[in-house]
């Protein structure tokens, strides 16, 4: 257990975040559970830094920005290093409901990983035209290697129990969709567990997403290569050229 009296510690990435990420640690801090908050400050060049500290969180700042994979890393690495049992990433834009923490920790009871999945009878979140389709190849694809149905593999709202927090720190991708896909992939091929439980997303506290016809193309296509990347790097794995 950590030097603070819990097992759980909840990492919320951020880059260049002043506008939400004090809010995000606040509605944190104000559930019932306590859990301690680490926010990595991912080389932002605005005030996440100050805001995520002065609503509580412990801040550990990146010398330059390293993408929410390198972020990620860092922060299990923290996890490790701390004692910490479990961890859970919350991002700090706000769509993650500090409410389901629970809920999705609570997965952890029946596998190693528990993804709070967007696409599963909860909420109203919705994707079309080809990041739709992305995001059920995906899906359907992961499915068959983690041996259940998982409908949003993408999702950066996952826990991770102490076999999952070394296995990240081991090997977590900092490249696109490196932190959620590929990270899965290598996560299941070194034999961890998956499940996921469903949770409803939030609109973006601040900034704006990138939801147009030609983003909506480029995401389907570079998500089928970071799917192809993965899978390769998967049999690499299996076959022991990298440990």
């Amino acid at each position: 257990m950590s030097a603070g009296g819990t097992n759980t510690l909840i990492i919320v990435p951020a880059w260049n975040e002043g506008e939400s990420v004090g809010n995000t640690v606040r509605e944190i801090v104000a559930q019932p559970e306590a859990w301690d908050i680490l926010v990595v400050d991912d080389g932002s060049i605005d005030d996440t830094a100050s805001r995520a500290a002065e609503a509580g969180a412990t801040v550990l700042s990146l010398p330059f920005n390293m993408g929410v994979g390198g972020a990620m890393r860092a922060g299990f690495t923290y996890a490790q290093r701390h004692g910490y049992r479990y961890a859970i990433q919350v991002d700090a834009d706000g769509q993650h409901n500090p409410r389901d923490i629970v809920a999705v920790l609570k997965g952890l009871a029946d596998a190693d990983i528990s993804i709070g999945a967007r696409f599963a009878d909860v909420g109203d979140y919705s994707a079309r035209g080809p990041r739709r389709w992305a995001m059920r190849l995906l899906a359907a694809v992961l499915s068959r290697i983690a041996k259940t149905r998982l409908t949003d593999v993408t999702s950066g709202f996952r826990a991770a129990n102490e076999k999952a927090i070394a296995q990240y720190v081991r090997y977590y991708p900092a490249e696109y969709l490196g932190d959620t896909v590929d990270s899965l992939v290598s996560a299941l091929h070194a034999g961890l567990s998956v499940t996921q439980v469903p949770v409803a997303m939030r609109p973006r506290a601040a900034g704006r997403p990138s939801q147009n016809p030609l983003g909506a193309t480029v995401y389907l296509l570079r998500s089928v290569f970071a799917l192809s990347l993965a899978m390769m790097r998967g049999t690499t794995i299996r076959a022991g050229v990298r440990t």
